[in-house]
């Protein structure tokens, strides 16, 4: 079983940077396709970021050019910088492979946005 761990999160005002951390026991996570994802209050969960074995990132138009994510092979680390953030970036963030079948959801970090 894959133990997903996110961290990094934490209280930050508008405009704002973060950088949140995933990693997994057990796995090599540059050998998959891994995402960012989040849950907002009262939203179901969504993806934000991803990138694929290889490095080509993409995301969605709500973060685009204000998140970026990567792999750093030597930790087996997967990151998420977050710039520029704002009040509707408040979420708890996590990290899963991208291709079924995902493995068991992390606890997640909480980011929270506010002045």
């Amino acid at each position: 079983q894959v133990g997903l761990v996110e961290s990094g999160g934490g209280l930050v005002q508008p405009g704002g940077s973060l950088r949140l951390s995933c990693t997994a026991s057990g796995r090599v996570l540059s050998a998959y396709h891994m995402g960012w994802y989040r849950q907002g209050p009262g939203k179901q969960r969504e993806p934000v970021a991803g990138i694929i074995a290889g490095g080509k990132a993409n995301y969605t138009d709500a973060v685009k050019g204000r998140l970026t994510i990567w792999v750093h092979d030597a930790k087996n680390t997967v990151y998420l910088q977050m710039n520029a953030l704002k009040v509707e970036d408040t979420a708890v963030y996590y990290c899963n492979r991208i291709m079924a079948p995902t493995w068991t959801w992390g606890q997640g970090t909480q980011v929270i946005v506010s002045s």
